[in-house]
């Protein structure tokens, strides 16, 4: 039973007895929108049967049913408009070639993948694909094209789209590094007739049916006559139940509801997806949009800043719960961040540099003094992966200038005494800091004051969104933040083998090369257990960590969420993976719940106060899990 209720009537009002949410990808194919009866196949687990398997296998099977979403309410009514914060203006809305969250938000809400992924089990499900084969060998992948799937202007999606697609993201000239990574053992694709393609691998590995999935369908007769690394900001004809609407650069962009949806009328879509708008707010400045948030400019935002969290969440608006000040506790995989060094560079290609300066980064000083002790110093790129059963053996790196002087000496640096600068060769070490947060530079002059301590010279380079993407893509760095999210299934691929290193746009931005991490990865290819492949995770874990591309920095393992007190949503708020993005997929407008908070407003009264903390595993409970245990595949 959920922990606050079950709502009974969909008139009741959501302060007396009920709290709603939902759900949103962890990657751009996880949107929840349709879910199993009986397992068929899962991305988590019951890839080990193929493992096992001497034949073909035909999914889903026979006995699955289209049935809503177990995260979705039943009482969930379509219609209204959410508004949402979503950072600076980015350089393109096309995920495929600028690999930013808000751009996958808006991409997989007007494109859709061949299959989609359970959001609570995690298992593969239909997409535009309602059937699927794999071989025997397990190396090649049939795709059967749902025959209802259409494109916005009428047209039916065909295997023609998916061919053309697959093989617009494998160009080499075009900016997918990302995914070329991801794809990069599927060889072949060929159309069998007009509603099949297949898609060939060169070899086994557990990634392939993912890799067959990661890639968004596009319409052929639209992106065949475009420049694919211009298509940026205009997408006439989509899949997806929405569409780009009005666009004012750099305030906002709409997504519209589609009416005439190929896939409305399944049971799949019931609860999900309400909105007939979502709106997304751009701003420059963190600071500004909070201030914009508090005016009620947008409905919801996430707050990534403690001393936010801790000092400016206490006036009247929260006191009076108008605005919901809660922290979400579920299942969302924690990523990392850190201060990322281009090892393409000297002097960051040496191993004794980089742990020098990760001497250097008064973390604790930082948490304390900035932070309020909210964080968890971190200590790996993978903190989720490591518990009571498995603790992590990484030490944390102390901040230690003597230390750090000494690795720089070894290292062959050395201070001219006449200007007290660090050099090596007669040049001066300077470190050229690209940023494109302005929050970051309180953190940079703490790190600023060790670094000249021993002599290095920092200098801060702010640019916007756009332009940081843009240097990014070139390696035209030194050092940079880069806050990374995670997902459930880890994989280590896509960061760290060195075959990204030197791939534009790809996610190894630090240009890191490992061979031992290389042959690691390796070992994975076949191994169709999720735990198995965790623990070489693990390994690799401990040899990246030594190695120190990154200075890491903290994490926090829930999400810090505020928004205005006038929406209907599931009583877990937020999806058993998902953070903030969610709010598009399960909420929906409560008309009654907006009056209340408008008469309360206007007479200065309260709210009934809503749950401070939620705890997803405590109020979610699976209605199918009696009738299939996620173990019994294994059996």
């Amino acid at each position: 039973m959920p922990l606050f209720g079950t709502q009974k009537n969909p008139r009741i009002r959501r302060g007396e007895n009920t709290w709603t949410n939902g759900i949103v990808s962890y990657a751009s194919n996880v949107t929840g929108i349709m879910i199993r009866k009986t397992p068929f196949l899962t991305s988590l687990s019951t890839i080990l049967i193929f493992a096992q398997a001497a034949f073909s296998q035909t999914f889903p099977k026979p006995e699955w049913e289209e049935e809503p979403s177990p995260l979705a309410s039943e009482f969930a009514e379509p219609g209204g408009k959410i508004s949402l914060y979503a950072s600076q203006y980015p350089k393109s809305f096309n995920y495929q070639i600028d690999n930013n969250v808000f751009s996958r938000e808006i991409f997989r809400l007007m494109f859709e993948s061949l299959l989609g992924t359970d959001p609570v089990t995690l298992e593969d499900i239909p997409g535009l694909a309602n059937k699927w084969e794999i071989s025997e060998d397990k190396k090649q992948f049939t795709f059967h094209i749902d025959p209802k799937a259409t494109w916005s202007d009428g047209k039916p999606i065909t295997a023609e789209d998916v061919v053309w697609s697959f093989e617009a993201v494998k160009n080499p000239e075009h900016l997918t590094g990302s995914l070329q990574t991801i794809m990069k053992r599927l060889t072949k694709i060929e159309a069998i007739d007009e509603k099949t393609v297949k898609i060939h691998a060169s070899e086994v590995h557990w990634k392939n049916l993912q890799a067959c999935t990661a890639f968004s369908i596009l319409p052929k007769h639209w992106w065949k006559d475009q420049d694919f690394n211009k298509v940026n900001f205009e997408f006439p004809v989509v899949s997806g139940p929405y569409e780009l609407g009005e666009v004012k650069e750099p305030h906002y962009a709409r997504m519209e509801k589609r009416e005439d949806y190929w896939n409305a009328e399944s049971p799949t879509t019931e609860g999900v997806l309400n909105f007939d708008s979502i709106e997304y707010r751009f701003y420059t400045q963190r600071d500004i949009s909070f201030e914009a948030f508090q005016k009620g400019e947008f409905d919801q935002f996430a707050v990534y800043t403690s001393s936010r969290w801790i000092k400016e969440t206490s006036e009247d608006r929260f006191d009076k719960n108008w605005i919901v000040k809660q922290s979400i506790y579920n299942q969302n995989p924690v990523g990392f961040q850190g201060f990322a060094m281009n090892m393409r560079r000297e002097p960051f290609n040496d191993r004794n540099v980089r742990r020098a300066l990760a001497h250097l980064l008064d973390r604790k000083r930082m948490n304390e003094t900035i932070m309020f002790n909210q964080y968890k110093l971190s200590a790996s790129f993978w903190p989720d992966l490591w518990n009571e059963e498995h603790p992590c053996p990484n030490s944390p790196i102390e901040y230690d200038v003597d230390k750090a002087r000494e690795l720089l000496k070894e290292a062959g640096w050395k201070v001219n005494s006449s200007t007290g600068k660090l050099e090596k060769d007669g040049k001066p070490f300077v470190i050229n800091f690209l940023t494109r947060d302005p929050s970051s530079v309180k953190f940079l002059l703490i790190f600023e004051e060790a670094l000249n301590d021993v002599g290095i010279e920092l200098k801060i380079d702010q640019k916007d969104w756009a332009a940081w993407t843009r240097d990014m893509d070139e390696f035209n760095f030194d050092m940079t933040w880069a806050a990374w999210g995670a997902i459930p299934l880890k994989d280590a691929e896509p960061m760290w083998h060195s075959d990204s290193a030197d791939v534009k746009s790809s996610n190894n931005i630090t240009g890191f090369k490992n061979e031992k991490v290389d042959a690691l990865i390796e070992t994975t290819r076949e191994m169709f257990n999720v735990e198995d492949r965790h623990e070489v995770v693990r390994e690799i874990d401990e040899i990246i960590f030594d190695e120190t591309p990154y200075l890491l920095l903290w994490h926090i393992d829930y999400v810090r969420l505020l928004y205005w007190n006038k929406f209907g949503m599931p009583d877990h708020v937020l999806g058993k993976y998902t953070a903030e993005w969610a709010s598009v997929d399960y909420w929906w407008n409560d008309e009654f719940q907006a009056d209340d908070l408008k008469a309360a407003r206007e007479s200065g009264e309260a709210l009934p106060a809503p749950p401070r903390e939620v705890y997803f595993d405590r109020v979610f409970v699976d209605p199918s899990a009696a009738e299939t245990p996620a173990s019994e595949p294994l059996q």
